[in-house]
């Protein structure tokens, strides 16, 4: 009996789906999250929402900081770009579809003009950068009070499309799960892809890669677009699940927790947004347990635990970053190779 994957063309060799083994569990899995709804309390389907929204944020981090190498601290203020262009598009009467794809297109216009730093910016320098980029978006939200309503905010009009209506959290959940997955779909193209190789050249030995013929300021603008486009879906899509924004809904430490679900789940691999974005769901559910608990048993010193989510997210992205830098993406895939090759697998 062979052991092992083995692929006799180039055309079975670039397929994304290599076995049927793998092709029945994604659509067995497909299904389990078509019919999740009907089983599922509504604050299941709630935090599933939350987990979409989250998932293709980080895809878009994940492109531009895993694949391409930039650093990106202002995460949460591209996708508060696109959330207040969804919503004020949306009060206006423009249809959800429209403003959907202009919220992806303002997020990715913004992008853009603060990605142009980073012809000559790199590393600490351009994180520096996009920290200034979540202030200043940060502060013209507050302060435009005429368009975005300060720092009272904005009601969010429930949008439409077509048969879903988007006050319904059902129907949320369906949309969300569409874009999800057409956001790693996109991602995983886009990699394997003549900009895909390009940004991981960039990522790798950009001197090299522009001594080729890369163009790299234009494929990091590229990166920063992209990245702020999924970032201004995503937005739009945390409209409509809070119903009101703020400025408080798309802070710095907001964009610092995308950034760590990358780096649990991997950076550089398209599983990494989806397994860190789990991880760091499960994790948080686990401690508001754990936390309860703790209020109810020791009533007399609910302040010793306030803290306990940051010391614990804290200790978990430093215990990755020493033990398993590459994040849960890579062991998985130890994982798979042990068993392709299994019992040969020595």
């Amino acid at each position: 009996m062979p052991a092992g994957l083995f692929h006799e063309n180039y055309r079975t060799d670039e397929r994304i789906f290599q076995t049927w083994f793998v092709r029945i569990w994604l659509i067995a899995f497909l299904i389990g999250c078509a019919v999740f709804p009907i089983f599922a309390s509504k604050y299941m389907i709630s935090t599933m929402i939350e987990v979409g929204i989250a998932i293709i944020a980080c895809h878009g981090l994940n492109l531009l900081t895993g694949f391409t190498g930039q650093i990106s601290l202002g995460h949460a203020a591209f996708m508060g770009v696109g959330a207040y262009t969804s919503s004020i598009l949306v009060s206006h009467g423009v249809p959800f579809s429209v403003s959907l794809a202009c919220a992806g297109a303002m997020a990715a216009l913004i992008g853009m003009i603060f990605g142009i730093p980073s012809l000559r910016l790199r590393g600490l320098y351009l994180a520096m950068a996009t920290i200034a980029a979540q202030f200043i978006i940060e502060f013209t939200i507050r302060r435009w009070d005429k368009l975005t309503g300060g720092v009272e905010g904005m009601y969010v009009d429930p949008g439409s499309l077509g048969p879903l209506h988007f006050d319904d959290r059902i129907h949320l959940y369906y949309l969300t799960l569409i874009l999800a997955v057409a956001a790693t779909l996109v991602l995983k193209n886009i990699i394997r892809s003549r900009s895909g190789r390009a940004f991981v050249a960039i990522r790798d030995r950009y001197l090299a890669a522009e001594v080729i013929g890369v163009n790299v300021f234009k494929y990091r603008l590229m990166s920063f677009a992209v990245a702020s486009f999924f970032a201004g879906v995503a937005g739009a899509l945390v409209a409509q699940y809070l119903e009101v924004i703020t400025h408080e809904s798309f802070t710095i430490g907001q964009s610092v927790d995308y950034l760590a679900m990358c780096i649990i789940g991997g950076l550089g691999h398209i599983l990494g947004g989806i397994f860190g974005v789990a991880f760091w769901f499960i994790l948080e559910r686990f401690l508001e347990v754990v936390t309860t608990s703790l209020n109810s048993a020791f009533p007399d010193h609910v302040t010793w635990f306030v803290s306990i989510r940051e010391i614990v997210f804290g200790l978990v992205i430093v215990l990755f970053l020493i033990f398993e830098p590459d994040g849960l993406a890579a062991r998985w895939r130890t994982i798979k190779a042990y068993w392709k090759l299994w019992p040969f697998s020595y």
